[in-house]
């Protein structure tokens, strides 16, 4: 759906993209990870042919639309009509109202007349905006203008739909909204990439994440699996409850003694085996054990604060 090889961005000394690759497969709902000015804006206006990398190379829908610093503007165009584009940053029509917004960008894309009213209708009802389809823009609240920029990006029935920090500055039931949205669009079989420094916004629904620290891809693969080798490679917090107090007396763990019988274990590895036969070897009964694993916010501050100290030397 998406692809992108080895993409360098420069501007004058600063390298905003320092050879990215990433891969976007159909169906999927793509978090675009990273603090702010990490390259997530860049990688987008890169990928629709808004600004000029100086290298790599970009595929659309499985056609070559960039390479080595040209864009093959045929093909892009073709394969822009297939995708949908809200922009961090948009300016919208504010004498307009959002059902004559919906009907001038269906007209752009070619959309008949009798077919584009229908398509404004169902789209102004999916983000729950048909109540004010006749009220000027300019007096919509900013999570109705956010709700509106997604619908225009979907006009088009778009197969790919790229989101550039869609949330930013809702309130959490404009945010709530706005994930029933995305989460809605992936049941109806399209395939979404939505840029967030926000973790929460994120965590919720997407199968995939890549996160980009400095212009390069730190990560790119499922939540579960990053939180996993993340576990590997940080180590195991494992919390315990007894029967009765245990004596830790000679183990390389770090025990930490919460209660008389509440512990907190780290360990470079999953001990849990061990852990139930030292126990029952001292004839105590575990009452509760858990591995506790890390948040995604925990995972991307260690990865942003990895990316910034091998910077930094």
């Amino acid at each position: 759906m998406l692809k992108i090889e080895n993409l360098v961005k420069r501007y004058g000394s600063l390298t905003a993209l320092n050879r990215l690759s990433l891969e976007v497969r159909r169906g999927q709902v793509y978090g675009f990870l990273g603090p702010n000015g990490a390259g997530k804006s860049t990688t987008i206006l890169s990928t629709l042919g808004l600004i000029y990398p100086q290298e790599g190379r970009i595929e659309l829908f499985g056609e070559e639309i960039f390479r080595q610093g040209r864009y093959n503007e045929g093909k892009l165009v073709d394969a822009k009509g297939k995708v949908g584009y809200m922009p961090e940053h948009a300016t919208l029509w504010e004498f307009l109202t959002p059902l004559q917004t919906l009907d001038i960008l269906g007209q752009s894309f070619g959309i008949p007349k009798h077919e584009r009213l229908k398509r404004a209708r169902e789209l102004l009802e999916e983000v729950n905006l048909w109540d004010v389809k006749d009220r000027k823009v300019g007096k919509l609240s900013k999570g109705m203008r956010q709700r509106l920029l997604l619908a225009q990006a979907l006009i088009n029935d778009p197969e790919l739909l790229i989101l550039d920090e869609p949330m930013t500055g809702l309130d959490p039931r404009g945010i709530a909204e706005f994930k029933d949205i995305i989460k809605e669009q992936r049941k109806n079989g399209k395939t979404v990439f939505f840029s967030s420094h926000i973790l929460a916004h994120v965590e919720e629904v997407c199968d995939t994440v890549g996160v980009i620290v400095r212009g390069k891809l730190r990560v790119e693969d499922s939540i579960d699996n990053i939180k996993s080798d993340f576990l590997r490679k940080g180590g195991y917090l494992i919390l315990l409850e007894t029967s009765k107090p245990v004596n830790f007396e000679g183990v390389e763990w770090k025990i930490e003694r919460v209660s008389e019988t509440k512990y907190k274990i780290k360990a470079a590895t999953d001990i849990r085996e061990q852990v139930n036969d030292f126990v029952w070897e001292q004839g105590a009964k575990i009452l509760q054990l858990m591995v506790r694993v890390p948040s995604l916010e925990e995972i991307f501050l260690r990865m942003v604060k990895e990316e910034e100290g091998e910077h930094s030397h």
